[in-house]
């Protein structure tokens, strides 16, 4: 159905990457990484205190994230806010082969709400508005597909399991 391919599934924290990144790779039999497991003990810590992590504390992690991509065999998912255009080039730098950013995106108000629903995670709501100050959503100049995230969590695999259909040449 899809070509082998590397997929990074991006977006604000509270999105949705981990369960989207999940069902997709299930869907498409492969295997998903959560991106969050690659932060380095230093950037959890910042961020369970509620301070939003900068640049300075972002590259290793994107270096992480793209070595895990470019390692890995046919088609490979990974979960990865990639929010900044600068961080998604320097995952692609990372891999010899195009890579194709999936954008969850959601109103501020839907993704707390979800933020405030899901426990055990390190990241607190109250850095959900510094996730929106830093998104700068994918440009018609890059291989990304942008996704509603207000629908069910069936209704967004469809939706990009049939723009992946249309994608493939």
């Amino acid at each position: 159905m899809v070509v082998a391919q590397k997929i990074v599934i991006m977006g604000v924290s509270g999105c949705g990457k981990s369960s989207v990144g999940a069902a997709l790779a299930e869907k498409l039999g492969t295997t998903y990484v959560d991106g969050d497991d690659l932060h380095p003990a230093a950037n959890i810590a910042k961020m369970s205190a509620g301070i939003p992590l900068n640049d300075e504390d972002r590259w290793p992690w994107l270096a992480l994230v793209g070595d895990s991509l470019a390692k890995s065999e046919g088609t490979a998912i990974i979960g990865c806010s990639a929010l900044k255009r600068v961080y998604r080039d320097t995952i692609r730098a990372k891999v010899s082969e195009s890579v194709l950013f999936i954008h969850l995106a959601g109103s501020k108000e839907l993704i707390a709400g979800r933020m405030g629903k899901r426990a055990g995670h390190f990241m607190p709501g109250t850095l959900l508005d510094s996730q929106f100050a830093t998104l700068e959503p994918p440009q018609s100049d890059e291989l990304a597909l942008t996704v509603s995230i207000d629908q069910s969590l069936d209704g967004i695999i469809a939706t990009i399991l049939t723009d992946l259909q249309e994608e493939t040449p």
